[in-house]
C-alpha cells in the first residue's frame, strides 16, 4: 500500500499535469519525463501486464481505488498518474457526447461521420462493418494522440430492435440476432484490433451496451428507469442475450455496459447472474462492465433496490461491475467498506479489470508519440479516404422498396426541372442521427440532386411535425405540376424518435402523409418517395398507390446521406440494400403493448408475436426486403440431404419427445465437433446492370410449438456483373446454426426435416440419429 502523503515531487508533479504538462506539452502516465517514472514496476513494458497491475493496485490507498471506480478517475499525483475519463462515444464516428472527447477549431474541428447504424447494417456487409470500425479507431487514436479523446469507447449498441417504436432502434443493427451479433463483432473488431494482430493489445477499447433487454425508453408512462422487463429464459438465450455474446467471445470486446433496466425484478448492474455468472463465468470476458451512466444512482434512488447506499455499492460490486459511469462509487464506495458492507477486495478485483484495459490501450506506456499509432494526428481524421467510406456505406445500406415500371433510375439528360419536397429535403443534422460528433462536411439531398439537374425546392412542411402547413401544402403541390419529376423527402428526426423518446405511432408524423397525397397528384412527372428515418413506418398508403412510382428508405444517412442518395436516383449507383427490420402496420402499434418482452406469439390473447422470426401478422415490408435496378435469380450447387449424428449414450439420455421417439436432442450432449457441412449456391444477374446482392440463407426447423417459423443462418453480399453468375458458400456447424432454444433456455437440435432457403431455392435436409 502506497503513502497517501504528498512528497515536494508530487506536488510539482501535480502542478505540471494539471497546467498543461511540461513545456506546455501533454503527460501521460509513465512519461519518461516524469522523475521516478522508471523505478516503478507498472510503468515496465518488459513485465507481463497482470504483474504491473497488481503492483499498480498495490501501491494505492483505500481512498485512491474508490476514486479510480468511477468515470472521471481521479489522477493519483504521487505517482504520476493523470485523471482519465472512461466515458466517449463511437456508435458511428467519433462523437463528442461524451465528456472524453473534444473537438478543437484549431487542430481537429470534426471527424467522419458514417451512416446511422441502422443503414449500415442494412448493407448486410461484414468486411463494410470491419472498414468502418478501423477508420473510427484510426481517427479515435489520432484525437487522443492530441489531447481531445480517450481510448475507451461506449459503442456499438447491440441491443436487439424488437418493437419498431424504440426511439434509440436506430443505434441498432436490427431485430436478427444474427445478423446484430455479426455486426457487433466485426465493428468491435475493427474498432479495436492492433495492426499487429495481437489480441492482448488494444487499439481502442470497444463497449457492448446495453446488457441486457434494454428497449424501452419511455413509452406510455413507462420508462427505462423503472421499467422491469420480464423476459423468459428461452427468449434471453436465443434473442437478447446472443449479440452480447458475440461480441465478447467473437469480437473480444474490452466491455460490457449493464442497462438501467430490471430484467425479472432484479437491476441488471446488480444481478450476480448477468455479470459474474454469464458475462466473465460463461462468456469469459477479458474486460470491464461499466454502468450505464448514474444507473448505480437510479437503482438506489429511482428503483430503491436498497435501504443504504452502501449496500448498494456491495450488491453492485459484488455482482462484478467495474467502472461507475457517474460518482455513486466515489461518494458512497469507502463509507461501504468502513461499515462493512463491501470487501476491499471486490474493489482490487475491479481496478484489476480496469487497469488492464489501460494497459492493453498502452495508456501507462509513456508518450504516445514513442508507441504504435504514434504517428498518427489532425492529418488522418476527415481523411478522403474515411470520407469516401461513408459515401460508399450509406449507398450501400440505402433500400429500394418500390421501383413500379423501372421508374428509377432517372435521367440528368431528361429531367430538366426537378422538384425537391419535404421537411427532410435540405437538411443537415438530421441525416446524421444521434450520438454522432461534428461531421466533416455535409451534403444535403437538395445539394447533391442539385449536381445532376436543375431542381425546384420547397419545405411542404417546416419541419417533421408537418402540423397547421395547408399554405405550404400548396406550394409543394404547384412545384410539383411544374417538375420533370419529384422527390419528396419525409419521415423523422430526434423529435420524434430519440434516447428518452419512444413513437407512439408508426404512421409518417402530422400532415405528412397528405403532404405526400396531395404532391403525387399535381405532379405531372415520375414521383419518388424517400423516408428518411431510424424506425420502420407504415406506409401502406404510398406502396399501394400507382401515383408514387419509387419508395427509398435512407435511414439517417451520414454525412454524405444526400450524395448517396442522389447517386441512386440518378443511376450512379445500383441500390442493394436490405431491410434489418420488419416494417409493421399501424394496427401493431394500436394493439401490441410495448412492455410485453415476449418474442413468441399466444393465440390465447391474440399476442402476434415480434420480428420476422415470429411474427404472425401483416407487415408492410419484411425484414430483408429490398430491390435493385437489376434481376437476380438463385441456383443450388451443393448441399448435403442429410445429417447424421453419432449414437452414443449421452445423447440418448438428452432426447426429447412423446411415446418413446426421439424429437431432439440437446445440443451440451452433443458431439458437435466437425458436424459441418457446405452449402454453395449460384447467384445470377439476369439484368443489363451490374449490382450488389446479399444472399440470405434462412432455415426453417420441424414444425414445433415455440420455435421460429424461420431463422436467418447466414449471409453474403456479393457483386455481380451484368449477366453474370457468382459463387456463394455458407460453412454451417449444424450445431450453432440449426439448433432451436427451449421452452427452458435450453439449445436442442431438432430432429427431422429441415428446410434451407436460399432466395426463392429451397432444399430439404434431414437432421437424424444414425
Amino acid at each position: 500500500m502506497g503513502s497517501s502523503a504528498v512528497p515536494i515531487a508530487g506536488l510539482i508533479l501535480w502542478i505540471l499535469l494539471f497546467r498543461g504538462g511540461i513545456h506546455g506539452e501533454l503527460m501521460f502516465a509513465c512519461d519518461s519525463r516524469i522523475p521516478n517514472a522508471a523505478n516503478y514496476p507498472f510503468c515496465s513494458t518488459a513485465l507481463p501486464i497482470k504483474d504491473r497491475v497488481n503492483d499498480l493496485i498495490g501501491r494505492l490507498t483505500l481512498e485512491e481505488k474508490i476514486q479510480q471506480l468511477v468515470s472521471k478517475a481521479a489522477g493519483v499525483p504521487r505517482l504520476g498518474i493523470p485523471g482519465y475519463e472512461w466515458w466517449s462515444e463511437a456508435l458511428h464516428g467519433v462523437s463528442n457526447v461524451g465528456p472524453g472527447t473534444q473537438f478543437a477549431a484549431g487542430s481537429v474541428p470534426a471527424a467522419t461521420s458514417f451512416p446511422q447504424v441502422i443503414l449500415t447494417a442494412a448493407s448486410f456487409n461484414i468486411s463494410l462493418w470491419d472498414a468502418i470500425g478501423q477508420a473510427v479507431s484510426t481517427e479515435a487514436r489520432a484525437m487522443y494522440n492530441t489531447g481531445l479523446a480517450g481510448l475507451t469507447y461506449w459503442s456499438p449498441n447491440v441491443n436487439i430492435f424488437r418493437d419498431p417504436r424504440w426511439g434509440r432502434g436506430q443505434e441498432t443493427p436490427g431485430e436478427d440476432p444474427l445478423l446484430v451479433s455479426q455486426y457487433a463483432s466485426n465493428y468491435v473488431r475493427g474498432l479495436q484490433l492492433t495492426d499487429s494482430l495481437d489480441t492482448n493489445r488494444l487499439k481502442v477499447a470497444a463497449c457492448c451496451k446495453h446488457y441486457t433487454a434494454y428497449d424501452l425508453d419511455n413509452w406510455n408512462g413507462a420508462d427505462r428507469f423503472h421499467f422491469d422487463a420480464q423476459v423468459t429464459q428461452q427468449d434471453l438465450e436465443d434473442t437478447y442475450n446472443p449479440p452480447f455474446k458475440n461480441c465478447v467471445i467473437d469480437g473480444q470486446a474490452a466491455s460490457v455496459m449493464c442497462s438501467y433496466n430490471k430484467v425479472n425484478g432484479v437491476p441488471t448492474c446488480a444481478d450476480p447472474k448477468l455479470l459474474n455468472g454469464v458475462v466473465r463465468g460463461e462468456w469469459g470476458l477479458n474486460g470491464y462492465i461499466v454502468s450505464d451512466c448514474d444507473s448505480a444512482e437510479v437503482m438506489y434512488n429511482t428503483q430503491h433496490w436498497t435501504s443504504t447506499p452502501e449496500r448498494a455499492v456491495a450488491d453492485i460490486m459484488e455482482s462484478g461491475l467495474d467502472v461507475n459511469c457517474g460518482n455513486f462509487l466515489a461518494d458512497h464506495g469507502e463509507a461501504a467498506v468502513k461499515v462493512g458492507k463491501l470487501k476491499e477486495g471486490f474493489i482490487d478485483t475491479a481496478l484489476f479489470n480496469s487497469f488492464t484495459v489501460q494497459m492493453r490501450l498502452g495508456l501507462f506506456d509513456g508518450n504516445p508519440a514513442m508507441q504504435p499509432y504514434g504517428n498518427l494526428g489532425p492529418q488522418d481524421v476527415c481523411s478522403q479516404q474515411h470520407q469516401q467510406l461513408a459515401l460508399e456505406a450509406a449507398r450501400q445500406g440505402i433500400v429500394l422498396l418500390k421501383n413500379n415500371n423501372g421508374a428509377l433510375p432517372l435521367s440528368p439528360t431528361e429531367i430538366r426541372a426537378l422538384a425537391v419536397i419535404g421537411p427532410n429535403a435540405n437538411v443537415t443534422n438530421v441525416m446524421i442521427g444521434n450520438y454522432a460528433g461534428i461531421p466533416c462536411r455535409y451534403t444535403t439531398p437538395l445539394q447533391a440532386l442539385g449536381k445532376y439537374t436543375s431542381t425546384i425546392h420547397k419545405f411542404g412542411c417546416e419541419n417533421v411535425a408537418c402540423q397547421s402547413n395547408s399554405i405550404l401544402l400548396s406550394e409543394a403541390s404547384e412545384a410539383a405540376s411544374q417538375a420533370d419529376a419529384t422527390v419528396i423527402i419525409v419521415g423523422a428526426d430526434q423529435t420524434v424518435e430519440a434516447e428518452g423518446l419512444d413513437r407512439e405511432s408508426l404512421l409518417l408524423p402530422g400532415q405528412q402523409e397528405q403532404l405526400v397525397l396531395d404532391t403525387a397528384d399535381a405532379a405531372r412527372g415520375t414521383v419518388i418517395l424517400v423516408v428518411m428515418s431510424g424506425g420502420p413506418m407504415d406506409i401502406s398508403f404510398a406502396r399501394d398507390n400507382p401515383k408514387i412510382c419509387s419508395i427509398l428508405w435512407v435511414g439517417y444517412p451520414g454525412q454524405a446521406g444526400g450524395d448517396a442518395l442522389a447517386d441512386i436516383i440518378f443511376g450512379q449507383h445500383n441500390p442493394g440494400g436490405r431491410l434489418p427490420v420488419t416494417w409493421y402496420p399501424e394496427e401493431f402499434a394500436i394493439k401490441v403493448p410495448m412492455t410485453n418482452m415476449n418474442m413468441r406469439p399466444d393465440p390465447a390473447t391474440g399476442y402476434p408475436g415480434r420480428t420476422y422470426r415470429f411474427y404472425t401478422g401483416n407487415s408492410v415490408y419484411p425484414f430483408g426486403y429490398g430491390l435493385s435496378y437489376t434481376t437476380f435469380s438463385h441456383s443450388l450447387v451443393r448441399a448435403p440431404k442429410l445429417v447424421s449424428l453419432s449414437l452414443h449414450e449421452s445423447l440418448l439420455k438428452s432426447c426429447r419427445g412423446m411415446n418413446n421417439s426421439c424429437a431432439s436432442v440437446e445440443v451440451e450432449n452433443t458431439k458437435c465437433q466437425g458436424l459441418l457441412f457446405d452449402l454453395h449456391a449460384d447467384v445470377h444477374n439476369t439484368g443489363s446492370r451490374d449490382g450488389d446482392h446479399v444472399v440470405l440463407l434462412f432455415a426453417s426447423p420441424p414444425a414445433i410449438q415455440g420455435i421460429p417459423q424461420k431463422r436467418l443462418m447466414g449471409f453474403r453480399k456479393v457483386h455481380v456483373g451484368a449477366g453474370g453468375t457468382e459463387r456463394v458458400h455458407f460453412s454451417i456447424d449444424v450445431c450453432r446454426d440449426m439448433s432451436i432454444v427451449d421452452g427452458s433456455g435450453v439449445r436442442q437440435l431438432l430432429l427431422g426435416s429441415h428446410l434451407l432457403h436460399v432466395g426463392d431455392t429451397k432444399h430439404t435436409l434431414s437432421v437424424e440419429i444414425e
